[in-house]
């Protein structure tokens, strides 16, 4: 295991009980029936009933689960076992049926067989992956033909953005961060968590990787599957930048810019049957 995956594992080891015990995932509201899951994969990726649906980069399992209540059969994927430990224990605690795999998806091959209808990834994977030909090549090895990949995350172009919490009347939204970082890890020190930034957190130190958006989807033309739509969004998942306020229907906007910055995007391809 190279230094970068042990460090990146170590942080997420120990954020796996912070989130499970965070409002941010109110696993508490999850037990009683609720869904973590968004308006925009519900909708693009359709009805997955008695379909095998694969979940890279799983974490807690809270999604891979909000699947299974829609009717998948779902097998969750995280390279923490922490966090592969919280999922299975929330399944149980909630009576579904789900496989959780403790593996790297660049390992995967090697800990897991089969091939699933549905590969489902979303929210905060891909600046964890360091080789995304690997990445498009593992989808592909594990999609049955004419099966489905979909993907929806944070739009690479927003992260060239200043992003630094601060007072919103001082705040100036600014080119900072390169948007072509030519495969270079980026060494980042995180305060807390996402989840809760009070949190004492030991291992605040991570290693990321940012990929544009010609790189994903050169990634996923490379392992030979065939692209259905790319959609992009003004909207964010989280407060991405100082200011953003959150609407009624769950999405962060940035005022005075809500359609000029494409802060979402998602992917849909196929495997060739």
């Amino acid at each position: 295991m190279d230094e970068h995956l042990a460090t990146n594992r170590r942080r997420w080891d120990e954020l796996a009980p912070l989130h499970a015990q965070s409002a941010f995932y109110d696993l508490a509201g999850f037990e009683a029936g609720a869904s973590s899951l968004k308006d925009v994969e519900i909708d693009e990726l359709g009805d997955v009933t008695g379909q095998s649906l694969l979940h890279l980069q799983c974490h807690i399992g809270v999604d891979t689960l909000s699947w299974a209540r829609r009717g998948a059969r779902v097998t969750g994927v995280d390279f923490s076992e922490v966090s592969i430990r919280q999922a299975r224990a929330l399944a149980a605690k909630c009576g579904m049926q789900a496989e959780f795999v403790c593996s790297a998806v660049e390992a995967l091959p090697d800990a897991l067989t089969g091939q699933f209808d549905i590969i489902f990834t979303s929210y905060g994977v891909l600046c964890w992956l360091e080789d995304l030909n690997l990445w498009g090549r593992t989808i592909a090895h594990f999609l049955n033909p004419g099966g489905v990949f979909y993907i929806v995350e944070s739009h690479p172009f927003a992260d060239v953005f200043n992003d630094t919490s601060g007072p919103e009347e001082v705040y100036e939204m600014r080119v900072t961060y390169p948007y072509f970082t030519n495969g270079r890890a980026i060494v980042t020190q995180t305060r807390g968590t996402y989840a809760d930034r009070s949190a004492a957190v030991v291992h605040d130190t991570s290693y990321q990787w940012s990929h544009t958006l010609g790189e994903i989807l050169n990634a996923v033309l490379g392992a030979g599957l065939h692209i259905e739509f790319l959609h992009e969004f003004p909207i964010c998942f989280f407060a991405k930048f100082p200011g953003m306020t959150r609407g009624e229907d769950g999405w962060w906007r940035l005022p005075g810019v809500e359609s000029r910055l494409p802060l979402l995007f998602s992917l849909k391809a196929t495997k060739p049957a």
